[in-house]
């Protein structure tokens, strides 16, 4: 592989087929299909992101230690740095996050952040929901978010509202 040459790879989850791409300077983009081909090999660059997402799903990891390289504004890369900082298992609102960057006038701004992440998952958007605990705002499906939240803290699944 050529210096910075993306390599792409798809993995089968309980929630759909995950892409993931990226180089030797981190892994910049994660999302989930409904479909898609199974990768027959993972390309090196991404083979430690691809065991830590398995062990995601297998209920083996709370968190992610692989080179991440997501592509985005300094505003956005400040609001998913703070996604980071939501601990496994626990989920602050929007209004919260808004908090953290010091603007609380930014609430769409950070939504609006929070909605363009590139790294599902690792990047944690799905822990933010709305002021009043509902789940809101979710581009891979508020089924999707639920069923994260749920997987991260068995304990809330009775409390979360669609």
């Amino acid at each position: 592989m050529k210096t910075n040459e993306q390599a792409t790879a798809y993995i089968k989850t309980p929630l759909g087929i995950a892409q993931i791409t990226g180089d030797e300077n981190g892994i910049s983009i994660i999302s989930i299909a409904d479909e898609g081909e199974i990768s027959p090999e993972i390309p090196v660059v991404l083979q430690e992101g691809v065991t830590q997402l398995q062990g995601y799903f297998d209920g083996k990891r709370t968190t992610f230690d692989f080179k991440l390289n997501p592509k985005g504004t300094e505003f956005q890369q400040k609001v998913w740095q703070t996604l980071l900082e939501i601990p496994f298992g626990k989920t602050c609102s929007y209004m919260d996050l808004s908090k953290k960057l010091g603007d609380v006038k930014a609430i769409r701004a950070v939504a609006s952040a929070n909605g363009k992440n590139p790294l599902w998952i690792v990047v944690p958007c799905h822990r933010v929901i709305g002021t009043d605990g509902s789940l809101t705002g979710y581009a891979g499906g508020l089924w999707r978010k639920k069923w994260l939240l749920e997987h991260e803290n068995p304990s809330r699944k009775q409390e979360l509202l669609f």
